[in-house]
């Protein structure tokens, strides 16, 4: 069945509902070719304004599953269970969670992307690890998650293509942020890459993609539902990213600081959501075991250590190191009372651990240390921020935000929660 693309545009337009055929034409055609990126920007910024009915969410994350491949993990030998997160500043935690996972039994089959804006993207972190390859074949891909259960790499080229040209197009015409696109590429790609079972990190504040509590509970529910009619179980958790994750912001210092979690140590928020996930990705498949045992017996550290060297890096190399760095110090004393995860964002891509279009070449050791969070006392003087950067010029232009992400006040702030919900 063939329909005219300014049909389906003036459907939605017009705030009406899509049918079935309409969405599984529309997709087909655009991935072929046949309908043009103006059309399908216009279809975009309709659905952004009028949303759709979860019925033509769920259809038309079908359709991009049906525009490629599925792969099929059935002979991996270990049950399947992944993590995805909306996104934040100085996330880390698929890192020392995937490794933590699979030493505990299950099978992690980690499908990332790359940074965009004030994000940070996990394979741009792996790369800072010498010789780390990001692109694994399907076969690859499967064979390591049968010996090792675990891997972290880039979707291949036939897992929903539909998703991969829709995704360029809705970061360049302002449509990033309607739930059902973002609800329907998160889900398609999980969906396609074979797993049985998925838990989702949805962030909500300043660093966030879904800044509002509602819009990411929203974004959350609908995701969790569309896992379901897939027969793959979902959960997710409501996270916070009004602060950033953690006390590293850039790619080496991320790798650093997950080394540390997975040695025992590290940021208390890092280890608290880094254990929580990795629980609801063991319960979710039916393995009793303790994600804490694995870390103090070092059995969570050789599985990463396999884990590097499965894809050709060299675990024991050591991690680039900026040549320029710059403070923010406190100007009284006080408290952090204010960390804008955003702002620390901006700051970091500024320093050259960002890009600002996909094919932007990004500084493995730019990046930020925080040495003072939100409910820590400081005094004058004290250090509060380091800018770390390859080249000096990157530097004022970092510091002049960076420092606009910091408020000081006479008293501690109200703690917020980490962990807001659980939808399930």
């Amino acid at each position: 069945m063939s329909f005219a693309a300014v049909d389906v545009i003036r459907a939605k337009r017009d705030k009406g509902v899509l049918s079935d055929e309409q969405i599984d034409w529309v997709v087909a055609a655009y991935t072929r070719g046949e309908v043009a990126d103006e059309q399908m920007s216009a279809l975009a910024m309709a659905i952004l304004l009028n949303g759709m009915t979860p019925g033509e969410i769920a259809r038309w994350t079908a359709a991009m599953i049906a525009s490629g491949e599925r792969l099929d993990l059935s002979k991996v030998g270990r049950p399947t269970v992944d993590k995805h997160s909306t996104g934040g500043v100085g996330d880390k935690i698929t890192l020392p969670l995937t490794p933590l996972v699979a030493a505990c039994g299950a099978a992690v089959p980690q499908l990332s992307g790359r940074g965009l804006g004030h994000t940070g993207g996990t394979l741009d972190k792996l790369e800072a690890i010498r010789g780390f390859g990001t692109r694994l074949s399907n076969e690859e891909f499967t064979e390591q998650l049968r010996s090792i259960g675990a891997a972290i790499c880039a979707a291949g080229d036939g897992l929903a293509p539909a998703d991969r040209k829709l995704y360029a197009l809705r970061d360049v015409t302002g449509t990033v942020e309607a739930i059902p696109l973002i609800a329907s590429s998160i889900m398609s790609k999980k969906i396609a890459e074979g797993t049985s079972a998925l838990i989702l990190d949805v962030k909500f504040g300043s660093g966030a993609f879904m800044r509002e509590v509602a819009d990411a509970r929203e974004l959350a529910r609908t995701m969790v539902e569309l896992g379901k009619a897939h027969g793959v179980t979902t959960v997710a958790l409501l996270t916070d990213m009004e602060v950033p994750l953690g006390r590293a912001v850039g790619h080496s210092v991320e790798v650093e600081e997950s080394l540390e979690v997975l040695a025992g140590g590290g940021p208390q928020d890092v280890v608290t959501l880094t254990l929580a996930l990795a629980r609801e990705m063991l319960d979710a498949v039916g393995l009793d075991a303790d994600p804490q045992d694995a870390i103090a017996s070092g059995r969570a550290m050789d599985s990463w250590r396999a884990l590097v060297r499965a894809q050709g890096g060299d675990p024991d190399a050591p991690l680039p190191v900026a040549n320029e760095v710059e403070t923010i110090t406190a100007a009284a004393d006080g408290f952090v009372s204010g960390l804008d995860a955003y702002a620390v964002g901006v700051a970091a891509w500024r320093l050259g651990a960002g890009r600002a279009r996909k094919e932007d070449p990004v500084s493995t050791s730019a990046g930020i240390i925080l040495h003072r969070k939100p409910g820590e006392p400081v005094h004058a003087g004290d250090v509060i921020m380091e800018l770390r950067a390859e080249d000096a010029a990157k530097l004022p232009a970092a510091l002049e935000v960076a420092r606009g992400a910091v408020t000081l006040a006479e008293a501690p702030p109200a703690k917020r929660p980490l962990i807001l919900d659980r939808i399930s």
